[in-house]
């Protein structure tokens, strides 16, 4: 009932292909419908604690779903994953990391057994643990890093360190160290600001969770050119997110308003007219406006344009004609009305009913 009810009785969406959908590594399988589309293919995408995913072989031909808790070869040893996807769209998935065919010559062995999942949570447990101590050896060791996370693999002989660094660090002791502290196997993988910030999770200032740590698969590069193309006042307190650097949002609306700004007259250019000469002032980019001051550095005498207004008045300069003012022109005193619902009766319009009343009696 309650996949009919998400589906639509078969003309929405699928609920089989959905999952979980608040972490950034799920991909909707929309051939989740299609009869045997499962058994397409052997190869079997699974994920692992939200940071990384990997290809696994269904030698055994398992009835596998997404969700399912799997036992998975290691290196050693077995780890503990869930399947995030299956069918003909996991081929697809490799080739779009650039993954050969072949690169998915790990086995699946099992589905997860209680004693899997015991000491897989068992394991889980000591991460937190781990993560801090890992952190004051790195210190006493001298090493300009920072150990962002830790991950054990499923039956806990081994361990991925994750770890941030401005420049190149010579952890060769460290790993010692942490081998023979945790009596484990371990791995260092380097991270970014950026990919800390989306293990560790938050709520950025619009109110809602970061990006980073909900959809976000790749991270782009971000710089203040953005910013100065939506007219964004360059605040490096209001520009930088929790990682420390520029948010990711400042990428969202950059082809929008470069294609807005392209429709709007040259900065540079001046209005020249009978009482005065105009310079560029302010624009509002998405709405087609552009103020004008007769200061090139103050607001004095400011007239609103609109591109287009603006762009009749440069072709009356190109032809050596001069209007006479752009007062007649000007837009920027015409106010839009906005009605608001909520004001338009009053919220005491019944207790005056009721004063009425009580006057008549």
């Amino acid at each position: 009932m309650v996949d009919k009810f998400i589906s639509g009785g078969g003309r929405g969406l699928s609920a089989k292909g959905c999952c979980r959908h608040d972490k950034q590594l799920n991909t909707y399988d929309y051939l989740a419908d299609v009869p045997g589309a499962d058994q397409m293919t052997d190869l079997v995408e699974v994920q692992f604690k939200n940071t990384h995913k990997d290809y696994y072989l269904n030698c055994n031909h398992l009835p596998l779903q997404k969700g399912d808790v799997v036992a998975v070869e290691g290196t050693p040893g077995h780890d503990i994953g869930t399947v995030s996807l299956t069918g003909p769209l996991v081929p697809l998935q490799m080739s779009k990391q650039r993954l050969k065919a072949d690169a998915g010559t790990k086995r699946i062995y099992r589905l997860a057994r209680e004693v899997d999942i015991e000491k897989f949570n068992e394991a889980k447990a000591r991460e937190q643990q781990t993560m801090i101590k890992s952190r004051a050896i790195a210190k006493d060791l001298g090493l300009d890093m920072k150990i962002g996370d830790v991950e054990y693999q499923g039956d806990g002989n081994k361990a991925i360190f994750y770890y941030i660094a401005d420049q190149r660090v010579d952890f060769r002791e460290l790993i010692k160290v942490l081998a023979q502290e945790f009596s484990i196997r371990v791995e260092m993988r380097q991270i970014g600001a950026r990919q800390e910030a989306g293990l560790i999770g938050g709520f950025g200032p619009c109110g809602r969770e970061m990006c980073c740590a909900t959809w976000m698969k790749n991270f782009s590069t971000v710089s203040t050119g953005a910013a100065r193309c939506q007219d964004v006042s360059l605040n490096p307190q209001k520009l930088a997110g929790q990682c420390a650097k520029l948010k990711c949002c400042l990428n969202y609306e950059v082809a929008t308003y470069s294609e807005a700004a392209q429709k709007l007259p040259p900065r540079h250019t001046q209005l020249e007219t009978e009482d005065a000469i105009y310079y560029f002032f302010k624009a509002d980019i998405l709405a087609g406006l552009v103020s004008y001051s007769t200061d090139r550095h103050l607001a004095a005498n400011v007239v609103t344009l609109t591109a287009e207004q603006a762009a009749e008045v440069i072709e009356m300069n190109r032809r050596g004609e001069r209007p006479a003012s752009l007062t007649g022109v000007q837009i920027g005193d015409e106010k839009p009305i906005v009605v608001d619902l909520a004001e338009q009766d009053s919220l005491t319009r019944f207790d005056k009913s009721k004063r009425r009343r009580r006057n008549r009696r």
